[in-house]
């Protein structure tokens, strides 16, 4: 039998063919299409970058016969996780407040006090290091909201980060809320897509950021005529955050009338919206990005996700992580909040009458996950889905480690059981990113000097900046 190591050994030395077939058998497929549908035992073929077949014994039809074969018969193979919204370059900064009160809090001490001191450096560094942990938890698509854009060469420096992981990378930039920068945005979105995002056939995508309104940093950063009219100039989608309450309610009302408000916008959050808002997001056909574990923890509004709210207006949601300051770093931490909270509270709003609650499945929110991100993103001809055509972007889950054995429902077993310890594997555009539990060609150990030093950097200017002492290291919850 061929070990692992030595697939690995192989899966490297073919990495540049491009006709390279590798055929996964034997295991249970969770596709997230709905025409192919489940697989209690079945085949994934893939060549060069893409899937080119799905099926119950595709070795019948000769599909191993040159192909590197992966057995899988202890495992479930699904496609990647989505992410469709992740303040990537504050990352070296992860679980600094693990007990923010809310918003303003996190507001004024991560964007007001801490944003102002990144270099360059720092927002490759906190870049990297985020896309790295996504893909070693199992999200192969990554939107990295880059609201730190204080000259073009932070900018540069956070789509470099994202292509030198090889995740598939979504990188939506802004200007940055608080502090000293050269205004050279939206304006230097032109140069980035000409420099970084020339051809539609890689791995990085180019979006606008925006914020709702202009409650939080004034009026350059919120979204209406002006950036609405750049967008449509250079043909980009936009993903708009803090989307809460009465004055994004209003706003996104205005931007239905004015005609500004189209399937090429992502609304991020949701929470506490009006009715005639979400009957506008509905009939325009956005979509929309739930942050289940940020809008709990931290309180953002109503503090409770827009799931049920996003779903009586016609949309499925995508899901996000957001800030890692605060939060968990993986996709199932996201999906077990959001399923959680949405079960709760639809059979609380019943309880004591003889009513159904309206609950929503662990398919729902694997689906939130996968396919319904990646359209959030504007990738769901891409990815998504284990649909013959698309980038081969998936999951290897083994179903045999303690926590997950038996296997007896595979969409139960991702939903409920599995951690990013079981991904096994995780193959972007058909190049494993991930073999035998850890990143491909990724030194840890070097990697944790340059996170540690970028960390102490910044905190050591924030120190200076506000004449305080250095926290000991490992405890900036003083922050």
């Amino acid at each position: 039998m061929t070990t692992r190591a030595a697939i690995g050994d192989t899966l490297a030395a073919t990495a540049g063919d491009h006709l390279r077939r590798i055929l996964l058998t034997g295991g249970a497929v969770v596709s997230m299409d709905p025409e192919i549908g489940d697989l209690e035992t079945g085949d994934v073929l893939i060549e060069g970058s893409k899937i080119i077949a799905v099926g119950e014994d595709l070795r019948a039809q000769g599909a191993a016969d040159g192909a590197i074969v992966i057995d899988t018969s202890s495992a479930v193979v699904c496609p990647g996780f989505v992410d469709t919204h992740r303040h990537a370059w504050e990352t070296q900064l992860r679980r600094l407040m693990p007990d923010v009160n809310d918003l303003g809090e996190y507001v004024m001490s991560t964007l007001s006090g801490i944003a102002p001191l990144y270099e360059p450096a720092d927002i490759y560094t906190g870049t990297k290091l985020a896309a790295l942990t996504a893909l070693d938890s199992g999200v192969t698509c990554m939107l990295d909201f880059s609201h730190n854009s204080r000259t073009g060469e932070h900018s540069d420096a956070a789509i470099e980060a994202l292509a030198a992981t090889r995740i598939r990378g979504v990188h939506a930039s802004m200007g940055p809320h608080f502090g000293p920068w050269e205004r050279q945005w939206p304006a230097d979105l032109k140069r980035l897509r000409e420099q970084y995002f020339s051809s539609d056939d890689q791995l990085l995508t180019l979006r606008m950021a925006a914020l709702a309104t202009d409650e939080v940093a004034g009026p350059d950063l919120a979204y209406g005529p002006e950036l609405a009219q750049v967008a449509h100039e250079l043909n980009l989608n936009v993903s708009i955050d803090a989307v809460f309450g009465h004055a994004s309610s209003q706003a996104i009302v205005d931007w239905q009338r004015i005609g500004i408000l189209d399937d090429r916008m992502t609304l991020i959050h949701c929470t506490g919206l009006s009715e005639d808002a979400w009957t506008a997001l509905g009939a325009a056909g956005v979509t929309v990005s739930l942050a289940p574990s940020s809008d709990a923890q931290i309180g953002l509004e109503s503090a409770i996700p827009a799931v049920d709210e996003s779903l009586r207006a016609g949309i499925r949601p995508g899901l996000s992580v957001d800030v890692e300051v605060a939060l968990a770093s993986d996709m199932f931490t996201q999906m077990r909040t959001l399923l959680s909270i949405q079960r709760m509270l639809a059979v609380n709003s019943v309880y004591g009458t003889t009513a159904t609650p309206n609950r929503i499945s662990t398919r729902d929110v694997l689906d939130f996950a996968t396919l319904q991100g990646a359209r959030s993103n504007g990738l769901d001809s891409v990815t998504g889905s284990l649909t013959p055509g698309k980038q081969a972007d998936l999951l290897i889950i083994a179903a045999n480690d303690v926590n997950n054995m038996p296997l007896n429902d595979a969409i139960g077993t991702i939903v409920l059981g599995a951690e990013p310890h079981n991904v096994e594997a995780v193959f972007v555009a058909g190049q494993a990113v991930k073999w035998d539990r850890a990143l491909v060609g990724v030194d840890v150990t070097a990697l944790s000097k340059e996170v540690t030093a970028s960390r102490d950097r910044i905190l050591a200017a924030q120190c200076t900046k506000v004449g305080a002492s250095l926290p000991v290291s490992g405890h900036g919850s003083d922050q």
